[in-house]
């Protein structure tokens, strides 16, 4: 398709900044107005996450083969940056979620998590962060500062995202690693919700902080495998999203020392059309129920709440990926309460991976592509 260059302001008032999109074979419908859909960037090998550099400096997006790239406010992809810690990219394994620090503008620090090889062939999820260079090409002095123990995943449930809250703390969401009773277990951070302070040390309020025989670093478990977290901008709390086996694709937002239920409590099944053997039943004794489900899992990945002044229209949804449904989910939100749902980008058969609000007030969406993409998606409508 025939590729122009469009100027976008952004909010933040840093700068004008060109940006590359294409023209469309079809206008785009939704139940708010037809909608705006560019692309940025191409090219990438089945891109994870992205994360907004400030001052017009453009997007950190990982690869899930083990490749961090910066896209660049017009739309070039850079080479990988050096750095990046060597990940196990099998199966659902790679180079997953990436955050800015808090203080970024002062301490430039990027974090990383992955999934990261063991003995025998297993992985699991670990977090990193290292200092982005000057010339923004590497990421210096990269640590270490968490690793899921112990390392159980062939391939598959790693979780993971990462939210840092209003008071700093991170917050990383790990899988079962395929291990169904270990998200009960609380010596294993299988499952699991952590919190930590930013240098991956355990804060002293955390829920089972001396407790025998459990993680400090817990904050919730009876998790299965959750790939989408956001803090809600009005609130200040962290929201998750998990997936189901077959059914049962969950919301939650997780309070301290709670239990959200995996394997025991479930709306989903087997993918062999029998029961989880160790389900009790949609709900269980000691449970949290989620906060919202469907039935028919889309496979959700990535989640973003919107609060930005361009598109008012869009103002209290909640933007979520869909992998197998091939689709954008916007959820309307009354406080905390769902009280609709809408597709959105059906036609186009992608798998949408992350989904994030731009410092412009656009929605940047990632599709989980051998030859993914980078795009912005808005309504056509008066902008400011």
């Amino acid at each position: 398709m025939r590729r122009l260059t469009l100027i976008l302001h952004l909010c933040g008032g840093a700068l004008l900044a060109g940006l590359l999109g294409v023209a469309q074979a079809a206008p785009l419908s939704s139940a708010l107005g037809p909608l705006v859909l560019q692309e940025v960037a191409g090219g990438l090998e089945h891109p994870w996450a992205l994360a907004f550099l400030p001052d017009g400096q453009g997007m950190l997006v990982t690869e899930r083969p083990g490749r961090l790239r910066r896209v660049s406010a017009d739309g070039q992809l850079s080479a990988p940056l050096a750095g990046v810690p060597e990940v196990f990219a099998v199966g659902q394994g790679g180079l997953l979620d990436v955050a800015l620090s808090p203080q970024f503008a002062t301490d430039r620090l990027v974090y990383l998590s992955y999934a990261e090889k063991g003995g025998d062939d297993l992985a699991g999820t670990a977090v990193g962060r290292g200092r982005l260079s000057a010339d923004l090409g590497a990421l210096e002095d990269f640590q270490v500062i968490f690793r899921q123990q112990p390392k159980l995943s062939s391939g598959i449930h790693f979780g993971s995202r990462l939210v840092f809250d209003r008071a700093g703390y991170l917050f990383v969401t790990l899988g079962e690693n395929g291990q169904r009773p270990i998200a009960q277990d609380l010596g294993k951070l299988q499952g699991k919700v952590v919190r930590l302070q930013a240098d991956g040390s355990v804060p002293a309020d955390s829920p089972f902080a001396g407790r025998a025989g459990a993680r400090a670093e817990i904050w919730s478990y009876g998790h299965r495998n959750p790939q989408g977290a956001a803090l809600n901008p009005w609130t200040g709390q962290l929201w998750i999203h998990e997936h189901g086996p077959r059914g049962g694709d969950e919301i939650n937002i997780p309070q301290a020392g709670r239990n959200y239920g995996w394997p025991r409590a479930t709306h989903g099944i087997n993918y062999s059309y029998l029961p989880i053997p160790e389900a009790e039943g949609e709900t269980a004794p000691g449970t949290e129920p989620p906060h919202h489900v469907w039935a028919k899992s889309p496979a959700i990945s990535g989640m973003a709440f919107y609060a930005g002044a361009r598109f008012p229209a869009w103002q209290h949804s909640l933007f979520i990926g869909a992998l197998s449904a091939q689709a954008l989910i916007r959820l309307s939100l009354e406080g905390d309460k769902v009280v609709g749902e809408e597709r959105l980008l059906e036609e186009k058969d992608w798998r949408i991976r992350d989904v994030r609000e731009g410092p412009d007030g656009w929605l940047y969406l990632l599709t989980d592509e051998s030859d993914g993409k980078l795009l912005r998606l808005g309504l056509e409508a008066p902008q400011p």
